[in-house]
């Protein structure tokens, strides 16, 4: 039996044709430290990064290139912008969907004297959702920082009215896009965010180990992380433009050439075509699943407004970790537990009991799915056998 992958919303696996060849070019031919030499590999290095730097700029609608910045990871830019911004005697504020890669650096930040806000998500209630960021405002809060969608439960933030709501009161708002980049609408154009944040593995199709962050404002971040750029390099101070002042050390250029094939793909195939298509299937697992009574789920029946395509659930009597297990031995890959978002669990209820999530991408099928399905009902109808 082929591996049936469900487990898209950790990073999206198989990847878009041409990726292998791309990271494979780099390290055969561009494999140079990109802005540190004046030789042709080096160049050439220097010209993949810079290409993919102006395809993100396009592909999310920043101001320029430089405003694209490289980092390690998804987590790394939020850090970025949370410790580059706040400091003792700020407010931030952010929800209860919060993934640890967020909650847990304000947590850190407010031993250090920052202070910050839980605003409560209501699903589907995108006015509810807003009063309760504006019940938490103060005088003194600096930052509204919130993910655009759970990675637990798939609930999307209205991050546009959230936005909106910010900048009239003189607020800075930064979003971790870790579940929507590629698959929902991201347009800075025309969204009031001044930060995005985001992971290239994920819904990017790209590959671990490279995050994005897209500044969208002029207000300069402190740096968390100082070292070479390949720029000033007689000075022993942090260059002051972007995007060198964000980008110490070394990019990872073989996840660059990776991402920049990613987002050919989605351009390809269409952000629209791949939402549809993924929605089609949460929703084709999620009317199944609500169907059976041995199940229970946690939301609405997702909807590309206030949901991105993945659902959690869990079978009754059956901790999430062992269903999870029983699904992997059937040649299926699902997640299972609390997420790395205890913040969300506790929105929910479902700390003691963790969740299984599903989320398939472009390349799941819906035989796929339905496979999944009969997994579950086999098991489900099974669960009396399981020792409680």
């Amino acid at each position: 039996m082929n591996l049936i992958y469900l487990d898209n919303a950790a990073t999206t696996w198989p990847k878009p044709r041409g990726t292998g060849a791309a990271v494979a070019e780099v390290l055969s031919s561009r494999g140079a430290n990109p802005g540190r030499g004046s030789y042709r590999m080096a160049e050439l290095s220097s010209e993949l990064v810079y290409r993919c730097r102006c395809r993100a700029a396009e592909f999310f609608g920043a101001k320029a290139p430089e405003r694209v910045i490289f980092t390690p990871s998804c987590t790394h830019s939020i850090n970025y912008v949370l410790k580059g911004l706040l400091s003792a005697g700020d407010h931030v504020i952010i929800s209860d969907m919060e993934h640890n890669a967020v909650s847990r650096p304000v947590m850190a930040l407010a031993k250090k004297g920052v202070q910050f806000s839980v605003a409560h998500v209501e699903e589907g209630d995108a006015e509810a959702t807003v009063a309760a960021f504006r019940r938490a405002m103060r005088v003194n809060t600096k930052l509204i920082f919130c993910t655009h969608a759970s990675n637990v439960f798939g609930i999307k933030l209205p991050i546009a009215k959230i936005g909106q709501l910010a900048h009239r009161n003189g607020i800075l708002f930064g979003v971790d896009c870790a579940q929507s980049a590629g698959t929902a609408p991201l347009d800075l154009a025309q969204l009031p965010a001044d930060f995005l944040c985001m992971p290239a593995h994920k819904g990017l199709y790209g590959m671990m180990g490279l995050g994005l962050l897209i500044v969208n404002c002029d207000t300069k971040l402190a740096t968390v992380i100082e070292g070479g750029t390949g720029s000033l390099s007689g000075v022993n101070v942090q260059p002051e433009f972007l995007p060198d002042r964000l980008e110490s050390g070394t990019l990872n250029v073989p996840a660059i050439a990776a991402l920049e094939v990613g987002m050919n793909f989605i351009s390809s195939v269409s952000r629209e075509r791949l939402e549809a298509h993924e929605m089609s299937l949460i929703c084709r697992a999620y009317d199944a699943l609500s169907s059976l009574p041995e199940c229970e789920l946690y939301t609405q029946r997702p909807r590309s407004e206030t949901h991105v395509p993945l659902l959690s659930f869990n079978i009754k009597g059956i901790p999430s970790d062992d269903a999870a297990g029983m699904l992997g031995e059937r040649d299926i890959a699902v997640r299972a537990g609390l997420h790395c978002a205890g913040e969300a669990h506790r929105a929910k209820g479902t700390q003691s009991t963790g969740t299984i999530r599903i989320c398939p991408s472009v390349f799941t099928s819906s035989d796929e799915i339905d496979a999944f399905l009969a997994a579950v009902r086999e098991i489900a109808e099974k669960r009396t056998e399981h020792p409680r």
